[in-house]
């Protein structure tokens, strides 16, 4: 059964038919989402600078009879986003059999995908490749407890095809010496989900100081370090589970890799033929005679 659409998905949905006032609200709602939009209905128009019905036009064009519905569909999702994993897991009701659970499983999980892919912002996919296929700037890859693989599912692919590119330790006691390196040609690439990290939105705010660029790769809810981000990839994570899954967000980084191997082809090609001849003169990877 497919999931309710988000209130961050209306909004993005409905974007262009919005008036620069509604535009402005929407910038307000946006900016702490969804907690932001948990105030007063005056304390949100003074923010905004609109007027208490500008908010409530807004609500009605996203779908609401008004703005105490729309509000109650935010602290919904506010609610939802702090899930721990054992109560995450009870939200989804009663257990099905082999393999019904994972016919929902894997429905829940194409859900995911479409509507990731649908709300990937045009042009999103190219300005981020053209990030990453600048081998003059070097990239720096982390992520948090659950989203550190994916983080080292793209090292690995990107420091095949590009030179500069770095996997920050597990442990935030060594980052100071990555960060000390960073600078505005730098690219910082952040992985961080539901139950967000303290310590990533740290290391985000002091590489933002050094000026360097910060691409995001988060929920639907979106981590706060959307606040510091220059470009945010929001992608759905809830399935029937205790743990959410990061399938989504592998699908953005590997079509990430493919363009980005394009935009660099002769530097991919000799990097690649130069490792496979690595991996040949020394044996490794094969079987011994």
């Amino acid at each position: 059964m497919p999931k309710p659409v988000s209130v961050k998905e209306l909004l993005q949905d409905h974007a262009a038919a919005l008036t620069p006032a509604e535009r402005q609200l929407t910038g307000v709602l946006m900016r702490d989402y969804p907690v932001g939009g948990l105030q007063s209905i005056t304390k949100i128009a003074d923010a905004a600078g609109v007027s208490t019905p500008t908010v409530i036009r807004l609500a009605r064009k996203l779908g609401f009879d008004g703005f105490p519905e729309l509000q109650a569909a935010m602290r919904e999702e506010a609610s939802a986003q702090f899930k721990t994993p054992i109560r995450k897991r009870d939200g989804w009701g009663d257990a099905k059999p082999g393999s019904a659970a994972f016919k929902a499983f894997a429905e829940a999980v194409f859900d995911n995908l479409s509507r990731t892919i649908d709300r990937l912002e045009p042009g999103r996919l190219d300005a981020l490749a053209s990030v990453l296929a600048d081998t003059k700037r070097p990239v720096y890859l982390s992520g948090g407890r659950i989203t550190r693989s994916n983080a080292d599912y793209f090292y690995n692919h990107l420091q095949i095809i590009r030179p500069g590119v770095t996997l920050l330790g597990a442990s935030p006691n060594v980052w100071p010496q990555y960060i000390l390196d960073m600078d505005r040609r730098s690219v910082l690439i952040v992985f961080d989900i539901r139950r967000y990290e303290q310590d990533l939105q740290r290391l985000c705010a002091l590489a933002k100081d050094r000026e360097a660029e910060i691409i995001l790769f988060t929920d639907q809810w979106g981590s706060p370090i959307s606040q510091l981000a220059d470009h945010v990839v929001n992608a759905l994570i809830e399935v029937p589970s205790s743990w959410d899954s990061t399938l989504a967000i592998n699908l953005v980084i590997e079509a990430l890799i493919a363009e980005v191997q394009t935009r660099v082809p002769d530097s991919a090609r000799d990097r690649m033929e130069a490792l496979e001849d690595m991996f040949q003169s020394t044996r490794i990877f094969r079987k011994s005679t």
